[in-house]
């Protein structure tokens, strides 16, 4: 699966998409759900939850293992994407698209820039 473009990655393989109204739209990587496996189970912090950058703010389940998800950006919490709550294998299907996991209103858009853009993810992906 090609890595899109128009968002920016953690090097905890979450990515972050710079939504029209401000928001920021939060996911993991095609790498981060091939590397867990099924996903199984989603915990996702519910509306209003203050999130800090680079800070922990969920956990998905597979079933290889439990893992941490961190919030590639710094904000409140303003919408969990319920589809991927009710169907976690959303995350294996469509992590680019349906398989998002929150939206937050951005306390420093400009922390967008801490992040790695696709090109430098690829690198990352491809190693030394």
């Amino acid at each position: 699966m090609d890595t899109p473009t128009d968002r920016r990655y953690s090097t905890e393989h979450e990515w972050a998409l710079l939504e029209e109204d401000g928001t920021v739209r939060i996911g993991i990587s095609a790498f981060a759900q091939d590397q867990l496996g099924d996903v199984v189970y989603v915990d996702l912090p519910a509306v209003g939850s203050k999130l800090s950058q680079s800070k922990q703010m969920g956990e998905v389940e597979s079933v290889k293992a439990v893992s941490d998800l961190y919030s590639p950006v710094s904000g409140e919490v303003v919408d969990v994407n319920p589809s991927v709550v009710d169907t976690p294998e959303l995350l294996n299907q469509d992590p680019y698209e349906k398989g998002w996991l929150v939206r937050v209103r951005p306390a420093d858009i400009a922390e967008l820039k801490n992040l790695l853009d696709a090109a430098q993810y690829d690198s990352l992906l491809a190693g030394p």
